[in-house]
């Protein structure tokens, strides 16, 4: 017989796993557990803060000093990381704990009185409401402690008192509202899928419900991306101080208007700049602007100009050397299209200018959409830069966003020259150019049809930019008190709508996942569910083969 080793003998020492093996063990694997929800919103929110604060020091070279301040307030307890966390893995802790309290009361044997009614109370509210519940203590506490931080920040500067968390919550009211108006199309279509914007074929449809439930959320999309650039372009003229300063220097930058054309826009307005009477604080505002430009300084003084159209305003043209204006008054268009097209003796023609500017944006569009294109896919899929027809379809999509922003610029100067030059002032000669250049002629109709444009644009992108203008003018909106003041009203009506709306997009991400749609979609499925793999997975070792 073969001896066989005996099981009694000694035990063969077993070398301890390393300490992060050994962290590794005490982490839980699963996605959606409040440590990797935590670790997740931490990383992100930091991610989000940190890198647009150190980009303007690297860029400037600022001291150790201004670098020690910007890293004290994004990792401290009340800097945007921590608070977010707490608002966000705060809540999945405590929905965590209720469903242990629900499992550990299903176990109780007996009854008592106090756990019978514990339990009948929790078996009222469903699990949606539950998760609602735990993010609105969550995201209350996480408010709070963003708030005293960014106000304790505040009352060190000069800066005027004014909230320093409302863009963040006009964000997360626009993105709620649209899950919830998602919500409504999923219903009112018939469809009776829940599949998220991603599954859904935009150019084939699969069912009946499926195209009626895209066709109505375009139409949805579009409605709203019209209305929310009319109301921004109109505020970029005349009420620049209800925008965000970045947003105003980039409308500023593609529209290339001299500023001084714009305090004569504005000055129009509150009737201090009149073609009927003349303006005596303010009538060399457009003259040298009009010297600038290689013209007769009368050409920008409103004493001199005509303010009707007719007869009468062809005798001052000839008088000031204008042949590019029949039977219109107003300030020539060669004053209002400045540079456009001098180059090429086109200054006057409207359509150039409306053309040359559409091109100038063509092209630094494509420069911007390109790297949006394909960016995604050197990161996610780089084999299928191999396939032709990837590629061309990464160049077509570009293209059409850059033919979306050219249009939106083109439109939005014909609009204004076909109302006081090329048709309507024409058409009505006995209205004051002071209404045709005011905020209820050129700039009203360029600010109402620009946003047509959108149209051109993607089906599935048009929602992410009707999301993008949404809170700018939702802000455009709001009172001046409730924006530039701490009124307890506008300071608790702000609380509110941060934490529901949080609250109702944390809980779609939960339980209703297809309302959700574009970078909500995205980031907060991210932060609650996860990508494909977790953080800190623990690697189980291979299994050894039997002998």
């Amino acid at each position: 017989m073969t001896p066989t080793q005996s099981t009694s003998g000694p035990s063969q020492p077993t070398t301890p796993p390393a300490w992060p093996e050994r962290v590794a063990a005490l982490i839980p694997q699963t996605e959606t557990h409040p440590f990797q929800v935590i670790a997740r919103t931490y990383s992100l929110s930091l991610f989000l803060s940190l890198g647009p604060s150190l980009i303007p020091l690297v860029a400037k070279k600022s001291s150790k000093n201004a670098l020690k301040r910007v890293l004290a307030r994004e990792f401290g307890l009340t800097g945007f990381a921590f608070s977010i966390t707490l608002a966000v893995g705060g809540g999945s802790v405590l929905r965590d704990l209720w469903r242990r309290l629900d499992d550990t009361l299903d176990l109780e044997a007996a009854d008592t009185r106090a756990t019978g009614t514990l339990k009948r109370w929790s078996a009222c509210i469903s699990s949606p409401y539950k998760t609602f519940l735990s993010h609105v203590l969550s995201s209350t506490a996480g408010l709070l402690l963003l708030q005293a931080g960014r106000r304790k920040r505040q009352s060190r500067s000069s800066r005027p008192s004014t909230s320093q968390t409302l863009d963040l919550t006009l964000l997360f009211v626009v993105r709620a509202l649209d899950a919830a108006v998602q919500s409504f199309v999923a219903r009112n279509s018939g469809s009776s899928r829940r599949d998220s914007d991603a599954a859904l074929s935009l150019n084939r449809p699969r069912t009946a419900a499926e195209r009626k439930r895209v066709r109505m959320r375009s139409q949805i999309d579009s409605l709203f991306f019209w209305a929310c650039c009319a109301r921004i372009m109109w505020c970029f003229f005349y009420e620049p101080q209800r925008l965000p300063k970045s947003y105003v220097k980039w409308i500023n930058t593609l529209a290339r208007v001299d500023p001084r054309l714009l305090e004569a826009l504005r000055a129009i307005r509150s009737q201090k700049w009149s073609y009927r009477t003349g303006s005596p604080t303010h009538q060399n505002l457009l003259t040298t602007y009009a010297q600038e430009l290689g013209h007769p300084a009368s050409w920008g003084d409103p004493t001199l100009l005509p303010a009707y159209g007719g007869a009468h305003a062809d005798k001052i043209w000839k008088s000031l050397g204008v042949t590019t204006r029949p039977g219109v008054g107003g300030l020539p268009c060669q004053v209002v299209h400045g540079k456009v097209g001098s180059s090429l003796g086109l200054q006057h023609s409207c359509t150039a200018n409306a053309g040359l500017r559409g091109s100038k944006a063509l092209v630094e569009a494509i420069a911007i959409y390109l790297p949006v294109q394909f960016l995604p896919i050197l990161l996610s899929r780089p084999s299928s830069l191999l396939d032709p027809g990837r590629v061309l379809e990464a160049l077509v999509g570009a293209l059409r966003s850059a033919t979306f922003l050219s249009a939106f610029v083109a439109s939005y100067w014909y609009s204004v020259c076909f109302t006081r030059t090329l048709f309507l002032a024409k058409l009505f000669p006995s209205i004051s150019h002071d209404f045709w250049d005011g905020p209820l002629g050129g700039v009203l109709a360029g600010s109402l049809l620009c946003g047509s444009s959108i149209w051109i644009e993607n089906g599935r992108r048009r929602g992410e930019m009707a999301l993008y203008v949404l809170p700018r003018a939702v802000r455009s909106l709001l009172p001046n008190s409730w924006v530039r003041t701490n009124s307890l009203y506008a300071v608790m009506g702000e609380r509110i709508a941060f934490v529901l709306s949080l609250s109702a997009l944390l809980t779609a991400a939960n339980h209703h996942p297809h309302i959700l749609r574009g970078l909500s979609r995205w980031g907060i499925r991210f932060v609650v569910n996860g990508p494909d793999v977790v953080f800190w997975r623990r690697q189980d070792p291979p299994k050894q083969e039997s002998a």
